[in-house]
């Protein structure tokens, strides 16, 4: 008899309703490991932690009363990374939640079996965590940071904030699946809008400088920074290279406008979260990972930066203003 049929019949003897038998026998203190990479201070990392900590609750899970909740906080380097997998793996959790390529690839590397829900990754078929979107077959599933067509939509809104702009560098890692992606699909939209577009593939910092400053050179320039663990670890330095050099920029990341960028669009990483608890609920409670497919985003939040505007002499459109979800003054 399997296990929820079994527990079925126990209640049914016990005169319990379902729902209450299964609540008590979630009272097992089962253990969760968070990964969370972090890059100098986010202001939305916390939001993004307290989301998953109350979707569980709604649902059930207390940390301290049947959930010990273990948060690891790395930054992105490599051998810290795997440092931490080793040794939360030790520690033989029932489930891990990550974030991007950057956490999920070494864990993945490092477990077979311990089950993986991953909250932003762009390409999981293509970084080959899954073996497909509607059934990953794996240990590992959970949610996309973003569809590769959204990458065109960057082009798109660089042109629309700053429609003299007739160049564009794209700042992104040509090493991984998404790096290649998502580059292939804003060249292939950049004959449309009439900006010839060339790929800034950092390798360290003076490697990303030298790029930002090639292009800065051009007249009517502007940059595109697209989701990498390896540009995000360079952050404050494109930051500081776009204002220096006064270039219109376009993030997929609302944590770079908060810090100075003009603009960003892309998925929202809190929403991301309260989904990931669902997915850990139903696999505490037996489920795999491997029969759960992986969704991709619904809805994507638009942020402009009007100090930023200003401060480089543009006037944002109110098209975009009016679609903006939040808007920095």
């Amino acid at each position: 008899m399997r296990r929820r049929e079994f527990i079925t019949a126990l209640v049914s003897v016990a005169g319990l309703p379902p729902s209450m038998a299964f609540a008590q026998q979630s009272d097992r203190l089962r253990r969760v490991d968070v990964v969370l990479a972090e890059v100098g201070e986010d202001p939305y990392i916390e939001a993004r932690f307290t989301a998953l900590t109350d979707a569980l609750r709604g649902l059930g899970w207390i940390d301290g009363r049947n959930l010990r909740l273990a948060v690891h906080r790395v930054t992105p380097n490599a051998s810290d990374i795997r440092r931490v997998v080793t040794e939360l793996l030790s520690a033989r959790p029932d489930v891990v939640v990550s974030g991007g390529a950057t956490t999920t690839g070494p864990l993945l590397q490092a477990t077979s079996s311990v089950p993986v829900v991953f909250t932003s990754v762009v390409d999981p078929v293509g970084a080959g965590f899954v073996e497909s979107l509607a059934r990953p077959g794996r240990n590992a599933t959970g949610f996309m940071q973003f569809d590769f067509n959204l990458s065109g939509k960057w082009l798109e809104l660089l042109k629309q904030i700053a429609p003299t702009i007739i160049r564009a560098g794209v700042i992104r890692d040509p090493t991984t699946s998404s790096g290649i992606g998502q580059f292939a699909v804003i060249q292939s939209v950049a004959s449309s809008v009439g900006i010839d577009v060339v790929p800034i593939s950092p390798r360290d910092e003076t490697d990303l400088e030298s790029g930002v400053v090639k292009i800065a050179r051009s007249p009517n320039a502007g940059l595109i920074v697209t989701v990498a663990g390896a540009v995000i670890a360079h952050r404050d330095l494109i930051l500081k290279l776009a204002e220096r050099h006064r270039l219109p920029t376009v993030y997929a990341n609302r944590t770079s406008v908060a810090r100075g960028g003009l603009i960003s669009y892309g998925s929202d990483p809190v929403a991301s979260q309260r989904l990931a608890a669902g997915y850990v609920d139903r696999i505490l409670k037996g489920e795999k990972p491997a029969d759960l497919p992986v969704q991709a985003p619904t809805t994507y939040v638009l942020v402009v930066n009007l100090k930023t505007a200003k401060a480089l002499g543009l006037e944002m459109p109110s098209a975009v203003l009016a679609r903006a979800d939040a808007v920095i003054e």
